[in-house]
């Protein structure tokens, strides 16, 4: 029997959860080992050498270390085929495309203005870091436009890469939740019909409660 991968991070962050979502979804047997970024357990030099930029998730299935939460993510769907969902990064060239160019999207586009909401609205009252008001206008700006695009699309098909909940889905998970969930600005999404409706559906998936619930037993 092959042993679990392992998944480096705490339960928190973003890219983490990400990656246990994946996971979960494929049933992949996984060991969740955390790591104290307070006390800088991930500048340690062992750390390093699995994630050179010294950031979560890192990542080992036996003698492969990978980093980077997306590639991971398409690790672990092409390694697993054959395993849990099998749609979720597609099974043919098109499917897969349709995927990547929704992951790039969540990546390049909404990543940026969502991560920096998290940080503001999230993270820096926890941290006792002042919040930038400016920033935080600045970015929800920037969301409130990338949202208006997914609500176009969101109108014509179920989910972002097709009718089948996809990586691309999975994807924007982390950042939603905390912006829906821990703050004041859930209605971003859900003051739109059709990404309310999404965002209710992917949020509802037993792979992320299990990985909600994670978080709040970490």
């Amino acid at each position: 029997m092959a042993a679990p991968v392992k998944v480096y991070g705490p339960t928190l962050s973003t890219a983490v959860s990400r990656v246990l979502a994946c996971l979960i979804e494929k049933d992949v047997d996984f060991q969740l080992i955390p790591i104290n970024m307070s006390k800088g357990e991930h500048k340690k030099p062992d750390f390093i050498k699995m994630q050179p930029f010294g950031q979560v998730p890192a990542f080992q299935d036996e003698s492969i270390s990978l980093f980077e939460s997306r590639a991971i993510c398409r690790y672990i769907c092409d390694k697993y085929a054959d395993k849990g969902n099998k749609e979720l990064y597609g099974t043919n060239p098109l499917a897969k495309a349709s995927i990547d160019q929704w992951l790039e999207a969540e990546g390049q586009s909404f990543n940026p203005p969502s991560g920096a909401l998290v940080f503001q609205l999230a993270f820096a009252p926890r941290m006792k870091i002042p919040q930038d008001e400016g920033l935080i206008k600045q970015n929800q700006e920037k969301l409130g436009k990338v949202l208006d695009v997914y609500e176009r699309r969101l109108g014509e098909s179920r989910f972002l890469a097709g009718d089948e909940f996809s990586l691309a889905d999975l994807s924007h998970l982390p950042n939603t939740q905390y912006l829906v969930a821990g703050t004041d600005r859930g209605e971003l999404f859900t003051s739109r019909k059709n990404v309310g409706r999404w965002w209710s559906e992917i949020s509802s998936r037993e792979s992320w409660k299990k990985v909600v619930q994670m978080q709040k037993s970490g």
